[in-house]
């Protein structure tokens, strides 16, 4: 390379550190990214103003930002998150912890999450963990302080952590709790009644005409499970029908633990087995397929999320419908802007397919 190449490669390095900017190639032109210097110069203000209507601030006459939007617009200008925060207030970015050996509830709830946060150009940072290392706030605390996040979704069991909550609050984090078990009133929450889910499925099975159900519950640290275990002895009382603790098995939410759970109670004699995951209930369906059962004439099966998985195993399973995309939107809904609301509780349903029938 020869001096004057030298030269000038290292004046567009300068350049570029000194504005920001990335460059790209049209055509054989080399064109350069406009940054919020350039909204700012084509339109006669500070780079303070151009953040403000970044920011969406409500101190800004109206002629101005009309002209800081149309400079936007002329330059094709899409902001950063790193301009977007120059106000120092905000870093357009929430966090969701999660922990949940269902990748079906995941998916769907960070697909309403980031959904909502989308409509204000707001970025999801999705924080997986292990509910049982010993670092777990460690690792919450350095995601809270290397990115600044605006806020955080917690969803069980962390939702229901003490020592978590204690120590958002100390550092004064904004936090929604997705379908928290306990002191519900101390954060905003969304959630559906699990309780009144299991009630209503449950008391479906004895509406057929089995009287000898079996439960399988989720991990007991998912608050879920004792309240969806609270529901299906509700029902059992509602119908005159003693609670035996012997056809309640405990699982973790996945395909195995159903399996386990229906090899050690299809022999106790229920004819019918209530899984409070769909995973759970296709786990049921393969011990009863494998056992030479027929379904539901022999055995019937209730499940709970309405996954895809529900409507491709055979037969189809009955389950409990809960809404995992909304509510993540509506608990996203309530970090972003849900001013005074403390808790949204969404409908479930109850739908009936081929794995339930008459007893």
């Amino acid at each position: 390379m020869d001096a004057g190449v030298a030269r000038r490669s290292a004046g567009a390095g300068r350049r570029l550190n000194r504005d920001w900017r990335a460059p790209a190639l049209s055509g054989s032109k080399r064109a350069m990214r406009a940054t919020i210097r350039d909204v700012a110069a084509r339109a006669g203000v500070s780079i303070k103003t151009v953040s403000r209507v970044l920011n969406d601030e409500r101190y800004v006459r109206a002629d101005t930002r009309e002209r800081v939007q149309a400079a936007m617009a002329a330059l094709s200008f899409h902001p950063s998150l790193a301009a977007r925060s120059l106000g120092g207030r905000r870093s357009f970015q929430i966090g969701l912890i999660c922990d949940n050996p269902n990748p079906y509830y995941l998916h769907e709830l960070q697909g309403g999450i980031r959904d909502r946060a989308a409509e204000q150009g707001v970025r999801l940072i999705s924080q997986p963990y292990d509910r049982g290392a010993e670092g777990l706030l460690a690792d919450i605390m350095a995601l809270v302080d290397q990115t600044h996040v605006d806020g955080l979704i917690l969803t069980p069991p962390v939702t229901d952590r003490p020592d978590v909550l204690a120590m958002l609050e100390a550092r004064a984090v904004d936090v929604v709790r997705v379908q928290p078990g306990a002191d519900v009133e101390r954060a905003p929450s969304a959630a559906i009644d699990n309780v009144a889910a299991a009630q209503a499925m449950t008391a479906r099975l004895i509406a057929l005409g089995h009287r000898r159900v079996g439960l399988v519950t989720g991990p007991p640290v998912f608050a879920v499970s004792a309240e969806r275990q609270e529901g299906y002895a509700r029902a059992l009382g509602d119908a005159g029908v003693n609670f035996d603790p012997a056809l309640v098995r405990a699982g973790d939410f996945g395909f195995e633990a159903g399996a386990l759970a229906a090899a050690e109670l299809i022999p106790m004699g229920v004819t019918a087995i209530f899984a409070t995951s769909d995973a759970m209930a296709a786990g049921v369906l393969a011990e009863a397929h494998r056992r030479g059962l027929t379904l539901p004439g022999d055995l019937s099966v209730a499940g709970f999320d309405d996954s895809a998985l529900a409507s491709s195993v055979w037969p189809p399973l009955t389950t409990v419908r809960q809404p995992l995309r909304q509510l993540g939107r509506e608990a996203a809904d309530l970090l972003l802007g849900g001013e005074g609301e403390r808790r949204r509780i969404l409908p479930f349903e109850i739908v009936e397919r081929a794995s339930t029938a008459a007893r």
